[in-house]
């Protein structure tokens, strides 16, 4: 069975993590964190897969938009902030 590639649109504050970032993260790549709304986690945790496309949205900022695209690298796992008190999401 062929794997169909999947689109995703993930939104960030630019302020908060920018894909200036990503740029300059190590490999380029990072994980995300701080998703609080169900759906969204569940979506990221368990369907996100190796090669699906994501295109990277800032929702702050003078005029809201998608500045970039990425790939995903490392399929869904747990966000290790979730419980942790002092995370600031």
């Amino acid at each position: 069975m062929t794997k169909t590639t999947k689109y995703w649109l993930v939104k960030t504050e630019p302020e908060s993590f920018s894909i200036q970032d990503l740029a300059k993260a190590r490999d380029q790549t990072t994980f995300w964190s701080g998703v609080r709304n169900y759906q969204a986690r569940n979506m990221l945790r368990d369907e996100m897969q190796p090669g699906d496309r994501v295109l990277f949205y800032h929702s702050g900022g003078d005029e809201p938009a998608v500045v970039g695209a990425a790939t995903v690298v490392r399929g869904g796992y747990p966000d290790h902030t979730a419980w942790d008190k002092k995370d600031s999401h």
